[in-house]
């Protein structure tokens, strides 16, 4: 799998199976092989891939230690690989045998913990240990069962403490997170006046000599640059409540509530002004003995509704007095008592807070809309309140609060006119590299990921409009909201940074400049705008619209040229949007590739937010009307970029990003990359959906034959939708790549065709158990980067043609797949819910016939064996897939801007035609065949009741 990797020799012994084996073949273990540093999605890939392969290889159970500082995210990462794996986790916090001073290690119970994994290693039932935290002891014992435990990972500060190294398989250590971000946060509030050691002495005290020595004996080193995202952002209402039960005695019947006390204490930067510049301090959460942290006031207001990150982290004891001596004062100090209950969709707490003598309601939930209607379904109409605890406290000490930018006024305009701005830079994500320890100033034990440290969260600033690029014919240049805009960002930031910032500069538009905001968000095929775009949208509840959809007519599945948007149209309908006037965007069809209506638009003064996204969102002619300019880079355009890289490596050749780029994305550097550096906020998508457990989906495969009306029994009848997709996917290679005899996954990037458009896989999906862990969507490129990719040397090594039945109900996708020349539809269940997807396979009796191959597997394994031997290309398929490389090479030598109306018609045509023919074939048989089920299950139906009423 991952070749670009620094070969690792084992330290010190340990329990490494394949250390101990003598080699007997040429395949080296994955483990052998492993990079010193990558990220945490990466990690998390490498991780379970390591145990699946252990798992195979060697007998009894496989053991994993996860160590590293408080608040580096070991225990998230534990979490998310058990729910793949599906393995026993130990945490080392049930081992203390009393309250410490911290991370102690002398209080933890080494010798419980290393006979309970000699007694699982061994085969043998044992009993670990249970710590109470509220009653600061242990309260008892759990069982655990050797014979379902084939994966224990611990997990702790001291994982991999030499008392514990022998007896793990694997070892892995996480560095970064709300540790490195606290240690960039106190330097920047103190200056250089300290080491970077002496601050890592007095936050964490105990790191260096008890934690740090242990890290490097890792395998796999983690740097987690999370901290905290808005990505499953959390929604909240608040109001005050008179009576706890006046609310949930009736909406929450049945649910046991859960009750909780906490002090919460806010830390002044040393130094700092008397101003009640909250997001620059630091929260502390004590619950019994367990301390939470979090950098500044990190959350948004939109309406009525609180919407904050996950972004409290775990800290030891100690870093609360560390924080104290370094001259970190408690400003603000409070108790709150807590009493909750959750319905499963919402939760409702009772806030009662000691400094205002006050109770409040305060309803969660990780969906707006339903924290919304659950609130007006149980009757709570507010008043809602979303002033934080804090700001509450701060308003009756007559403390004003300075988180926003101040208004502009005229006054201020003439001192802004001669504001530097600095020059706009390139912003590109370089591909992943191994990095060596001698390249580091700092160990990467401890160096945060930046020389020069930035406060948490970034203050927008405006300055006044240069007239010049102001359009006298479009905007009025009396009127004042056109003679101030924002002031760019000087340095590009990760996609959760940049997603805060993004919510952050659309708030201060809305306050300095009022309605309507107008956003563009632009970047190359690929990078992650558009999920970008909706996670904005699901934030502030507003529309968004795809350049894509401007399109007059796109041929040739030229999806990226400029020429071919309509331009007039879009000028309109943003004019329409300036002066608060309804108007009509246009509705493109990708699969016939032209335009297919118009729907009616209205920004209203609710919402005051639309966000225009697209490749070409930033030219010039666009953004010159929009108010922020947000330019996406990196996504699968990079990890492409990497791909390629590593390809070409295996096969002995070097070849730079530049020439990459240059081949595959031939319209990047020329007519995309020149606009993304004047972007108000430049944004580095480093997430990987394919590596990462945020985005997986879960995916049981059968070629079992289930009825039609067994799957609609299923599905939720009020939601139910179903659709037809034709897909071609080509699978292509460099040869000369080092493979075993039979062609796999892993050798090749998968191409798929599908309703008009292009979309790329590029990496191995995880496999586990009865279950594929693919990621949610396929990522859209050109056919220009097909081209370029086929020009690089890329040979098509396998052809796949299929048709698709897709049925869903917002929480279950089935998909039956027909495959040319394969006997027998294949049903696929997909959902996010790993339990909801298992019980939907039960449902339809699936159990027992599951398989975890993919369909290129299943074609290679019917091909004849004299046909086998070209790769995964049947005879009848070899012409028409030499006519649709040849279309794609033809295509992507030519120019973006040529236009194709004198181009001679390819045979690909003819193909493309029969496929959109069968399809519509194919929709109308769908149509008629649901709207009969569907009549003769609602008969069955009414029946049914009726013969219930006769009894």
């Amino acid at each position: 799998m991952d070749d670009e990797v620094v070969q690792r020799v084992f330290h010190e012994g340990g329990r490494d199976y394949f250390q101990q084996q003598q080699p007997s073949t040429s395949s080296s273990s994955i483990l052998q092989s492993l990079p010193l540093h990558v990220s945490f999605d990466h990690g998390y890939y490498l991780l379970v891939k390591s145990i699946q392969e252990l798992r195979e290889k060697k007998e009894g159970i496989v053991t994993v230690g996860i160590g590293g500082p408080s608040g580096s995210g070991k225990t998230s990462l534990a979490e998310k690989v058990a729910s793949v794996i599906g393995c026993t986790v130990i945490s080392m916090e049930n081992y203390r045998d009393g309250v410490d001073e911290g991370n102690d290690l002398d209080s933890i119970d080494f010798n419980t913990l290393i006979k309970n994994l000699e007694d699982l290693s061994k085969g043998h039932d044992t009993l670990i240990p249970v710590f109470d935290y509220q009653k600061k002891r242990r309260v008892g014992y759990k069982a655990i069962q050797s014979a379902s435990s084939g994966v224990v990972i611990v997990d702790g500060t001291y994982a991999l403490h030499a008392k514990l190294r022998s007896l793990l398989d694997i070892r892995v250590a996480v560095v970064g997170g709300v540790h490195f971000s606290l240690l960039s946060k106190v330097r920047y509030d103190i200056g250089e006046s300290c080491s970077l050691d002496y601050l890592i002495d007095s936050i964490f005290p105990l790191f260096r000599k008890h934690i740090e020595p242990d890290l490097h004996h890792a395998q796999i080193r983690i740097n987690n640059s999370f901290v905290s995202s808005f990505r499953e952002a959390i929604y909240k209402v608040k109001c005050r409540s008179e009576s706890p039960d006046e609310h949930s005695s009736s909406a929450f019947r049945g649910n046991e509530s859960e009750t909780d006390n906490f002090i919460e204490m806010y830390l002044r930067p040393p130094s700092a002004s008397e101003e009640a510049k909250i997001n620059d301090w630091i929260k502390v959460r004590q619950s019994g003995i367990r301390y939470y942290l979090s950098l500044g006031d990190q959350r948004i207001v939109d309406k009525n509704f609180i919407i904050r990150p996950k972004a409290e982290f775990e800290v030891g004891r100690m870093t609360l007095g560390g924080l104290l001596a370094l001259g970190y004062t408690v400003v603000v100090s409070y108790k709150r008592a807590s009493t909750t209950v959750n319905n499963g969709k919402v939760s409702m707490s009772f806030e009662t807070i000691d400094a205002l003598g006050e109770t409040f309601m305060v309803m969660r939930g990780t969906n707006r809309k339903t924290v919304g209607t659950e609130a007006l379904r149980i009757g709570i109409n507010g008043p809602w309140i979303t002033k934080s605890y804090l700001e509450m406290i701060l308003e009756r000490k007559c403390v004003p609060r300075l988180s926003t930018p101040p208004l502009v006024t005229n006054a201020s305009m003439a001192g802004s006119q001669e504001t530097a701005i600095i020059a706009p830079k390139p912003i590109r994500v370089t591909p992943d590299f191994v990095i060596g320890l001698e390249d580091i100033s700092q160990p990467w034990t401890r160096s945060p990921t930046k020389s020069k440290m930035e406060p948490v969260v970034g203050t927008w600033q405006f300055v006044s409009s240069d007239s010049s690029e102001l359009d006298n014919s479009v905007l009025d240049p009396s009127s004042f909201r056109d003679t101030i805009r924002l002031a760019p960002m000087p340095d590009s930031y990760d996609l959760d940074r940049g997603l805060l910032l993004a919510v952050q500069a659309i708030q201060a538009l809305l306050e300095n400049k009022g309605v309507p905001v107008i956003v563009g968000i632009g970047g190359p095929s690929g990078s992650g705008k558009t999920s970008l775009a909706h996670k904005m949208a699901n934030i502030i509840g507003c529309e968004v619209v795809s350049l894509e959809h401007y399109y007059i007519q796109v041929k040739d599945f030229k999806h990226d040229d400029y020429n071919s948007l309509d331009l007039s149209l879009l000028s309109k309908n943003i004019d329409d949007i300036r002066n608060a006037r309804r108007t009509k965007v246009p509705i493109f069809d990708l699969e016939s590739g032209a335009r297919s209506g118009f729907k009616e638009l209205e920004v209203s003064e609710d919402c005051g937010v639309i966000i225009f996204e697209g490749v070409y969102a930033l030219h010039p002619d666009i953004r010159i009307s929009l108010d922020l300019w947000i330019a996406v880079v990196g996504g699968v355009h990079s990890h492409l970029i990497s791909r390629v890289q590593r390809d070409k490596s295996r096969v002995g050749c070097f070849i730079a990003q530049n020439e990459i780029t240059t081949t595959v994305f031939p319209l990047f550097q020329q007519h995309i990359e020149p606009h993304l550096v004047h972007a108000h906020l430049k944004i580095r998508n480093d997430f990987d959906p394919v590596l990462s457990p945020e985005s997986s989906l879960f995916v049981l495969k059968s070629n079992k034959k289930v009825a039609y009306q067994d799957i609609l029994a299923i599905l939720d009848p009020a939601k139910f939708c179903s659709s037809v997709q034709k897909f071609i996917d080509i699978y292509i290679r460099l040869p000369g790549i080092p493979s075993n005899v039979q062609l796999t996954d892993s050798d090749c990037i998968r191409v798929r065709i599908c309703e008009g458009r292009f979309a790329l896989l590029i990496r191995e999906p995880i496999r586990e158990g009865n279950f594929i862990i693919q990621p949610k969507v396929d990522f859209d490129i050109s056919i220009s980067t097909v081209a370029g990719l086929l020009n690089l040397g890329y040979q098509a090594v396998a052809y796949i043609e299929a048709s698709a039945f897709i049925y869903q109900d917002g929480k279950i996708l089935i998909e039956v797949d027909h495959l040319q020349d394969i006997s027998g539809p294949y049903i696929q269940i997909k959902g996010v819910n790993k339990d909801a997807v298992a019980a939907a396979g039960s449902m339809l009796k699936l159990d027992g016939s599951y398989t975890t191959k993919s369909y290129l597997e299943i074609v290679l394994e019917r091909l004849p064996a004299i046909e086998g031997t070209s790769g995964g290309i049947h005879s009848q398929q070899s012409s028409r897939l030499l006519e649709i490389i040849e279309f794609i090479q033809s295509q992507g030598c030519s120019s973006a801007s040529e236009s194709s109306s004198n181009r001679v018609v390819s045979p690909i045509g003819g193909t493309i035609d029969e496929i959109q023919s069968r399809i519509r074939r194919l929709e109308r048989w769908l149509a008629i065949n649901t709207v009969l089920w569907t009549f003769l299950m609602s008969a069955l139906v009414g029946f049914s009741l009726y013969q219930r009423r006769r009894q």
